[in-house]
């Protein structure tokens, strides 16, 4: 029990006392529903673009969501129990809406539309809850931007709901929580007119403004360094450019500048964060499927005439967030020497620090393991963990203090963090953390990573005592392993061979492992564990 409180403790004084304060207030505060006649209707001056989402709906009553199948069939499946919360809410964000041949399912939407005001009372379950409400009001004005009908039924229901978000805003959560708020707001500010919806564009203003400077850092990266929570947040800038766009003369120039050159940024960190496959790193909580794909990305900032600039840098540190992407031959790497996170929302944070994956000719071989689930269970704790990750465990412990579904209690710092490019383009990183002095040992993690032409060296050491360190590495299911000698290893995969060999381990053991590319999605692969003999470890992988 004591432990428990410490715990407590230790995750609870990293908050504002806003998010305290906010969270008592959201319990306490019971508002009613404003259900009076919605504002007249902002007339558009063009046709919302853009779709990349696959259909979620595969007949008018069954829907895909997070990899799982679900019906439709009750009002009371709306709010079903025996689904996990997550398919829930993606059940009431509407996204089908707006994703790829939308049209040819208009008339399932609309009577989807009217089936949820029907059985969703105002302010009751899940669909009015303020993320999703925040999701769900942008879907449906897209939905109508796009030439589809929206009748008087829907349209009431959206004032109502804006209504109603704004006495339900998340300053209790803050990050992507709270901005999806303020761009509800943006988006029911232009849709409508009148005093009402000036109101509701003026603080989604106010709110943008200040998140813009507290969640997007200065090398592009948004503040909790989850590449595909950043990707989401890229689209969410550049809908808010269209958005000014499609109702000209809404928004000051300024502002719109401002979101124009935010998504430059956003757009190369994505680049720098992206395999050459096309699709995002896994640090942090991360998953296929979930964001929009960098070219996708990139494809609408094109409609919107924004691009990103071109970096040719085989070495890039991303200083802010703390991730170094380097390029050397075929080799892509991407390494972790950052902050986990804001220290006031740490809730998307893995245990993942001084982590890395790479890629050889466009495929990639070393993997972190990805995110398959929110909900707070042991499957959840082990993705989060440091042995899911390619880096060191000492004495069974996560760097960083990882529990529930969401929470971290004690944090590791990373520090020392230095980065220097090779003569033959590749380069060398080199960062310690101290997530390990909290143990009675007071270890600390330093590890060197060298990438060359046909080589990647790892080399770890371990300051302080301790019983026993482990260094993962986690193979890509493409890849089998071959033992060659007790320290000696080749991959075969992908048409490709990696030799592996390991200095100063007692011992190395290939393991049966799991990974996460997507929500509700567990692929079966494999893990190699080197016990360290001493202090010091070197892991060196050649092509």
């Amino acid at each position: 029990m004591i432990q428990r409180l410490l715990r407590l403790w230790r995750t609870l004084h990293w908050l504002r006392v806003s998010q305290i304060a906010g969270r008592l207030w959201f319990r306490l505060y019971q508002p009613s529903p404003n259900l009076r006649a919605a504002p007249s209707r902002r007339a558009p001056q063009a046709a919302w673009r853009f779709a990349w989402r696959p259909a979620s709906m595969l007949a008018e009553n069954r829907f895909v969501f997070l990899n799982q199948e679900g019906e439709l069939l009750r009002t009371e499946d709306w709010n079903d129990s025996a689904k996990p919360k997550l398919w829930l809410y993606n059940l009431h964000y509407f996204d089908d809406l707006n994703a790829v041949d939308a049209g040819d399912r208009a008339a399932w939407h609309a009577r989807l539309i009217g089936r949820w005001i029907d059985e969703n009372p105002p302010g009751k379950g899940n669909g009015w809850e303020p993320y999703p409400v925040s999701l769900r009001v942008v879907n449906w004005m897209k939905w109508a931007l796009r030439g589809n009908a929206l009748d008087a039924a829907a349209g009431h229901s959206l004032a109502v709901q804006a209504r109603w978000l704004c006495k339900r805003m998340e300053h209790h959560l803050l990050g992507n929580h709270l901005w999806a708020n303020a761009k509800a707001l943006l988006f029911a500010g232009a849709f409508f007119e009148g005093r009402e919806a000036d109101a509701w564009r003026r603080e989604g203003l106010r709110l943008v403004r200040r998140e813009m400077r507290e969640q997007f850092l200065d090398d592009g990266g948004h503040f909790e360094r989850s590449p595909m929570y950043h990707a989401i947040l890229l689209e969410d800038v550049l809908d808010l450019v269209q958005l000014a766009a499609v109702f000209p003369g809404v928004f000051e120039e300024d502002d719109v500048e401002a979101w124009r050159g935010t998504a430059e940024r956003m757009l190369e960190w994505l680049r720098a964060m992206t395999h050459p496959d096309g699709d995002i790193a896994f640090f942090n909580d991360a998953a296929f499927g979930i964001a929009a794909r960098r070219d996708e990305l990139r494809s609408y900032a094109a409609l919107l005439n924004i691009s990103a600039p071109a970096v040719a840098d085989s070495v890039r540190h991303l200083h802010a967030t703390g991730y170094v992407r380097a390029e050397c031959g075929p080799a892509v790497l991407i390494m972790d020497v950052g902050e986990i996170g804001p220290d006031y929302l740490p809730g998307h944070a893995h245990a993942d620090t001084l982590s890395f994956e790479l890629s050889l000719h466009g495929r990639r071989v070393f993997v972190n393991g990805g995110t398959s689930t929110y909900e707070a269970n042991a499957e959840r704790l082990r993705q989060r963990g440091t042995a899911a990750h390619n880096t060191v465990v000492v004495d069974g412990q996560d760097s960083s203090e990882v529990w529930s579904a969401f929470r971290v209690a004690r944090r590791a710092r990373p520090w020392g963090a230095d980065v220097i490019i090779g003569k033959d383009r590749g380069g060398t990183i080199r960062a310690a953390h101290d997530g390990y002095l909290r143990l009675p040992g007071q270890v600390t993690h330093r590890r060197t990573v060298s990438l060359s032409a046909g080589q990647l060296a790892v080399e770890d050491s371990l300051d302080g005592r301790y019983a026993k360190a482990e260094a993962h590495l986690h193979l890509h299911p493409a890849f089998q392993c071959r033992r060659i000698s007790e320290f000696d290893f080749v991959l075969e995969g992908e048409g490709m061979a990696v030799r592996l060999r390991f200095e100063g381990a007692a011992g190395v053991e290939l393991q049966d492992d799991r990974w996460s590319p997507g929500f509700g999605v567990q692929v079966p692969s494999l893990q190699l564990i080197a016990t360290f003999d001493g202090n010091r470890l070197r892991t060196i992988a050649g092509w």
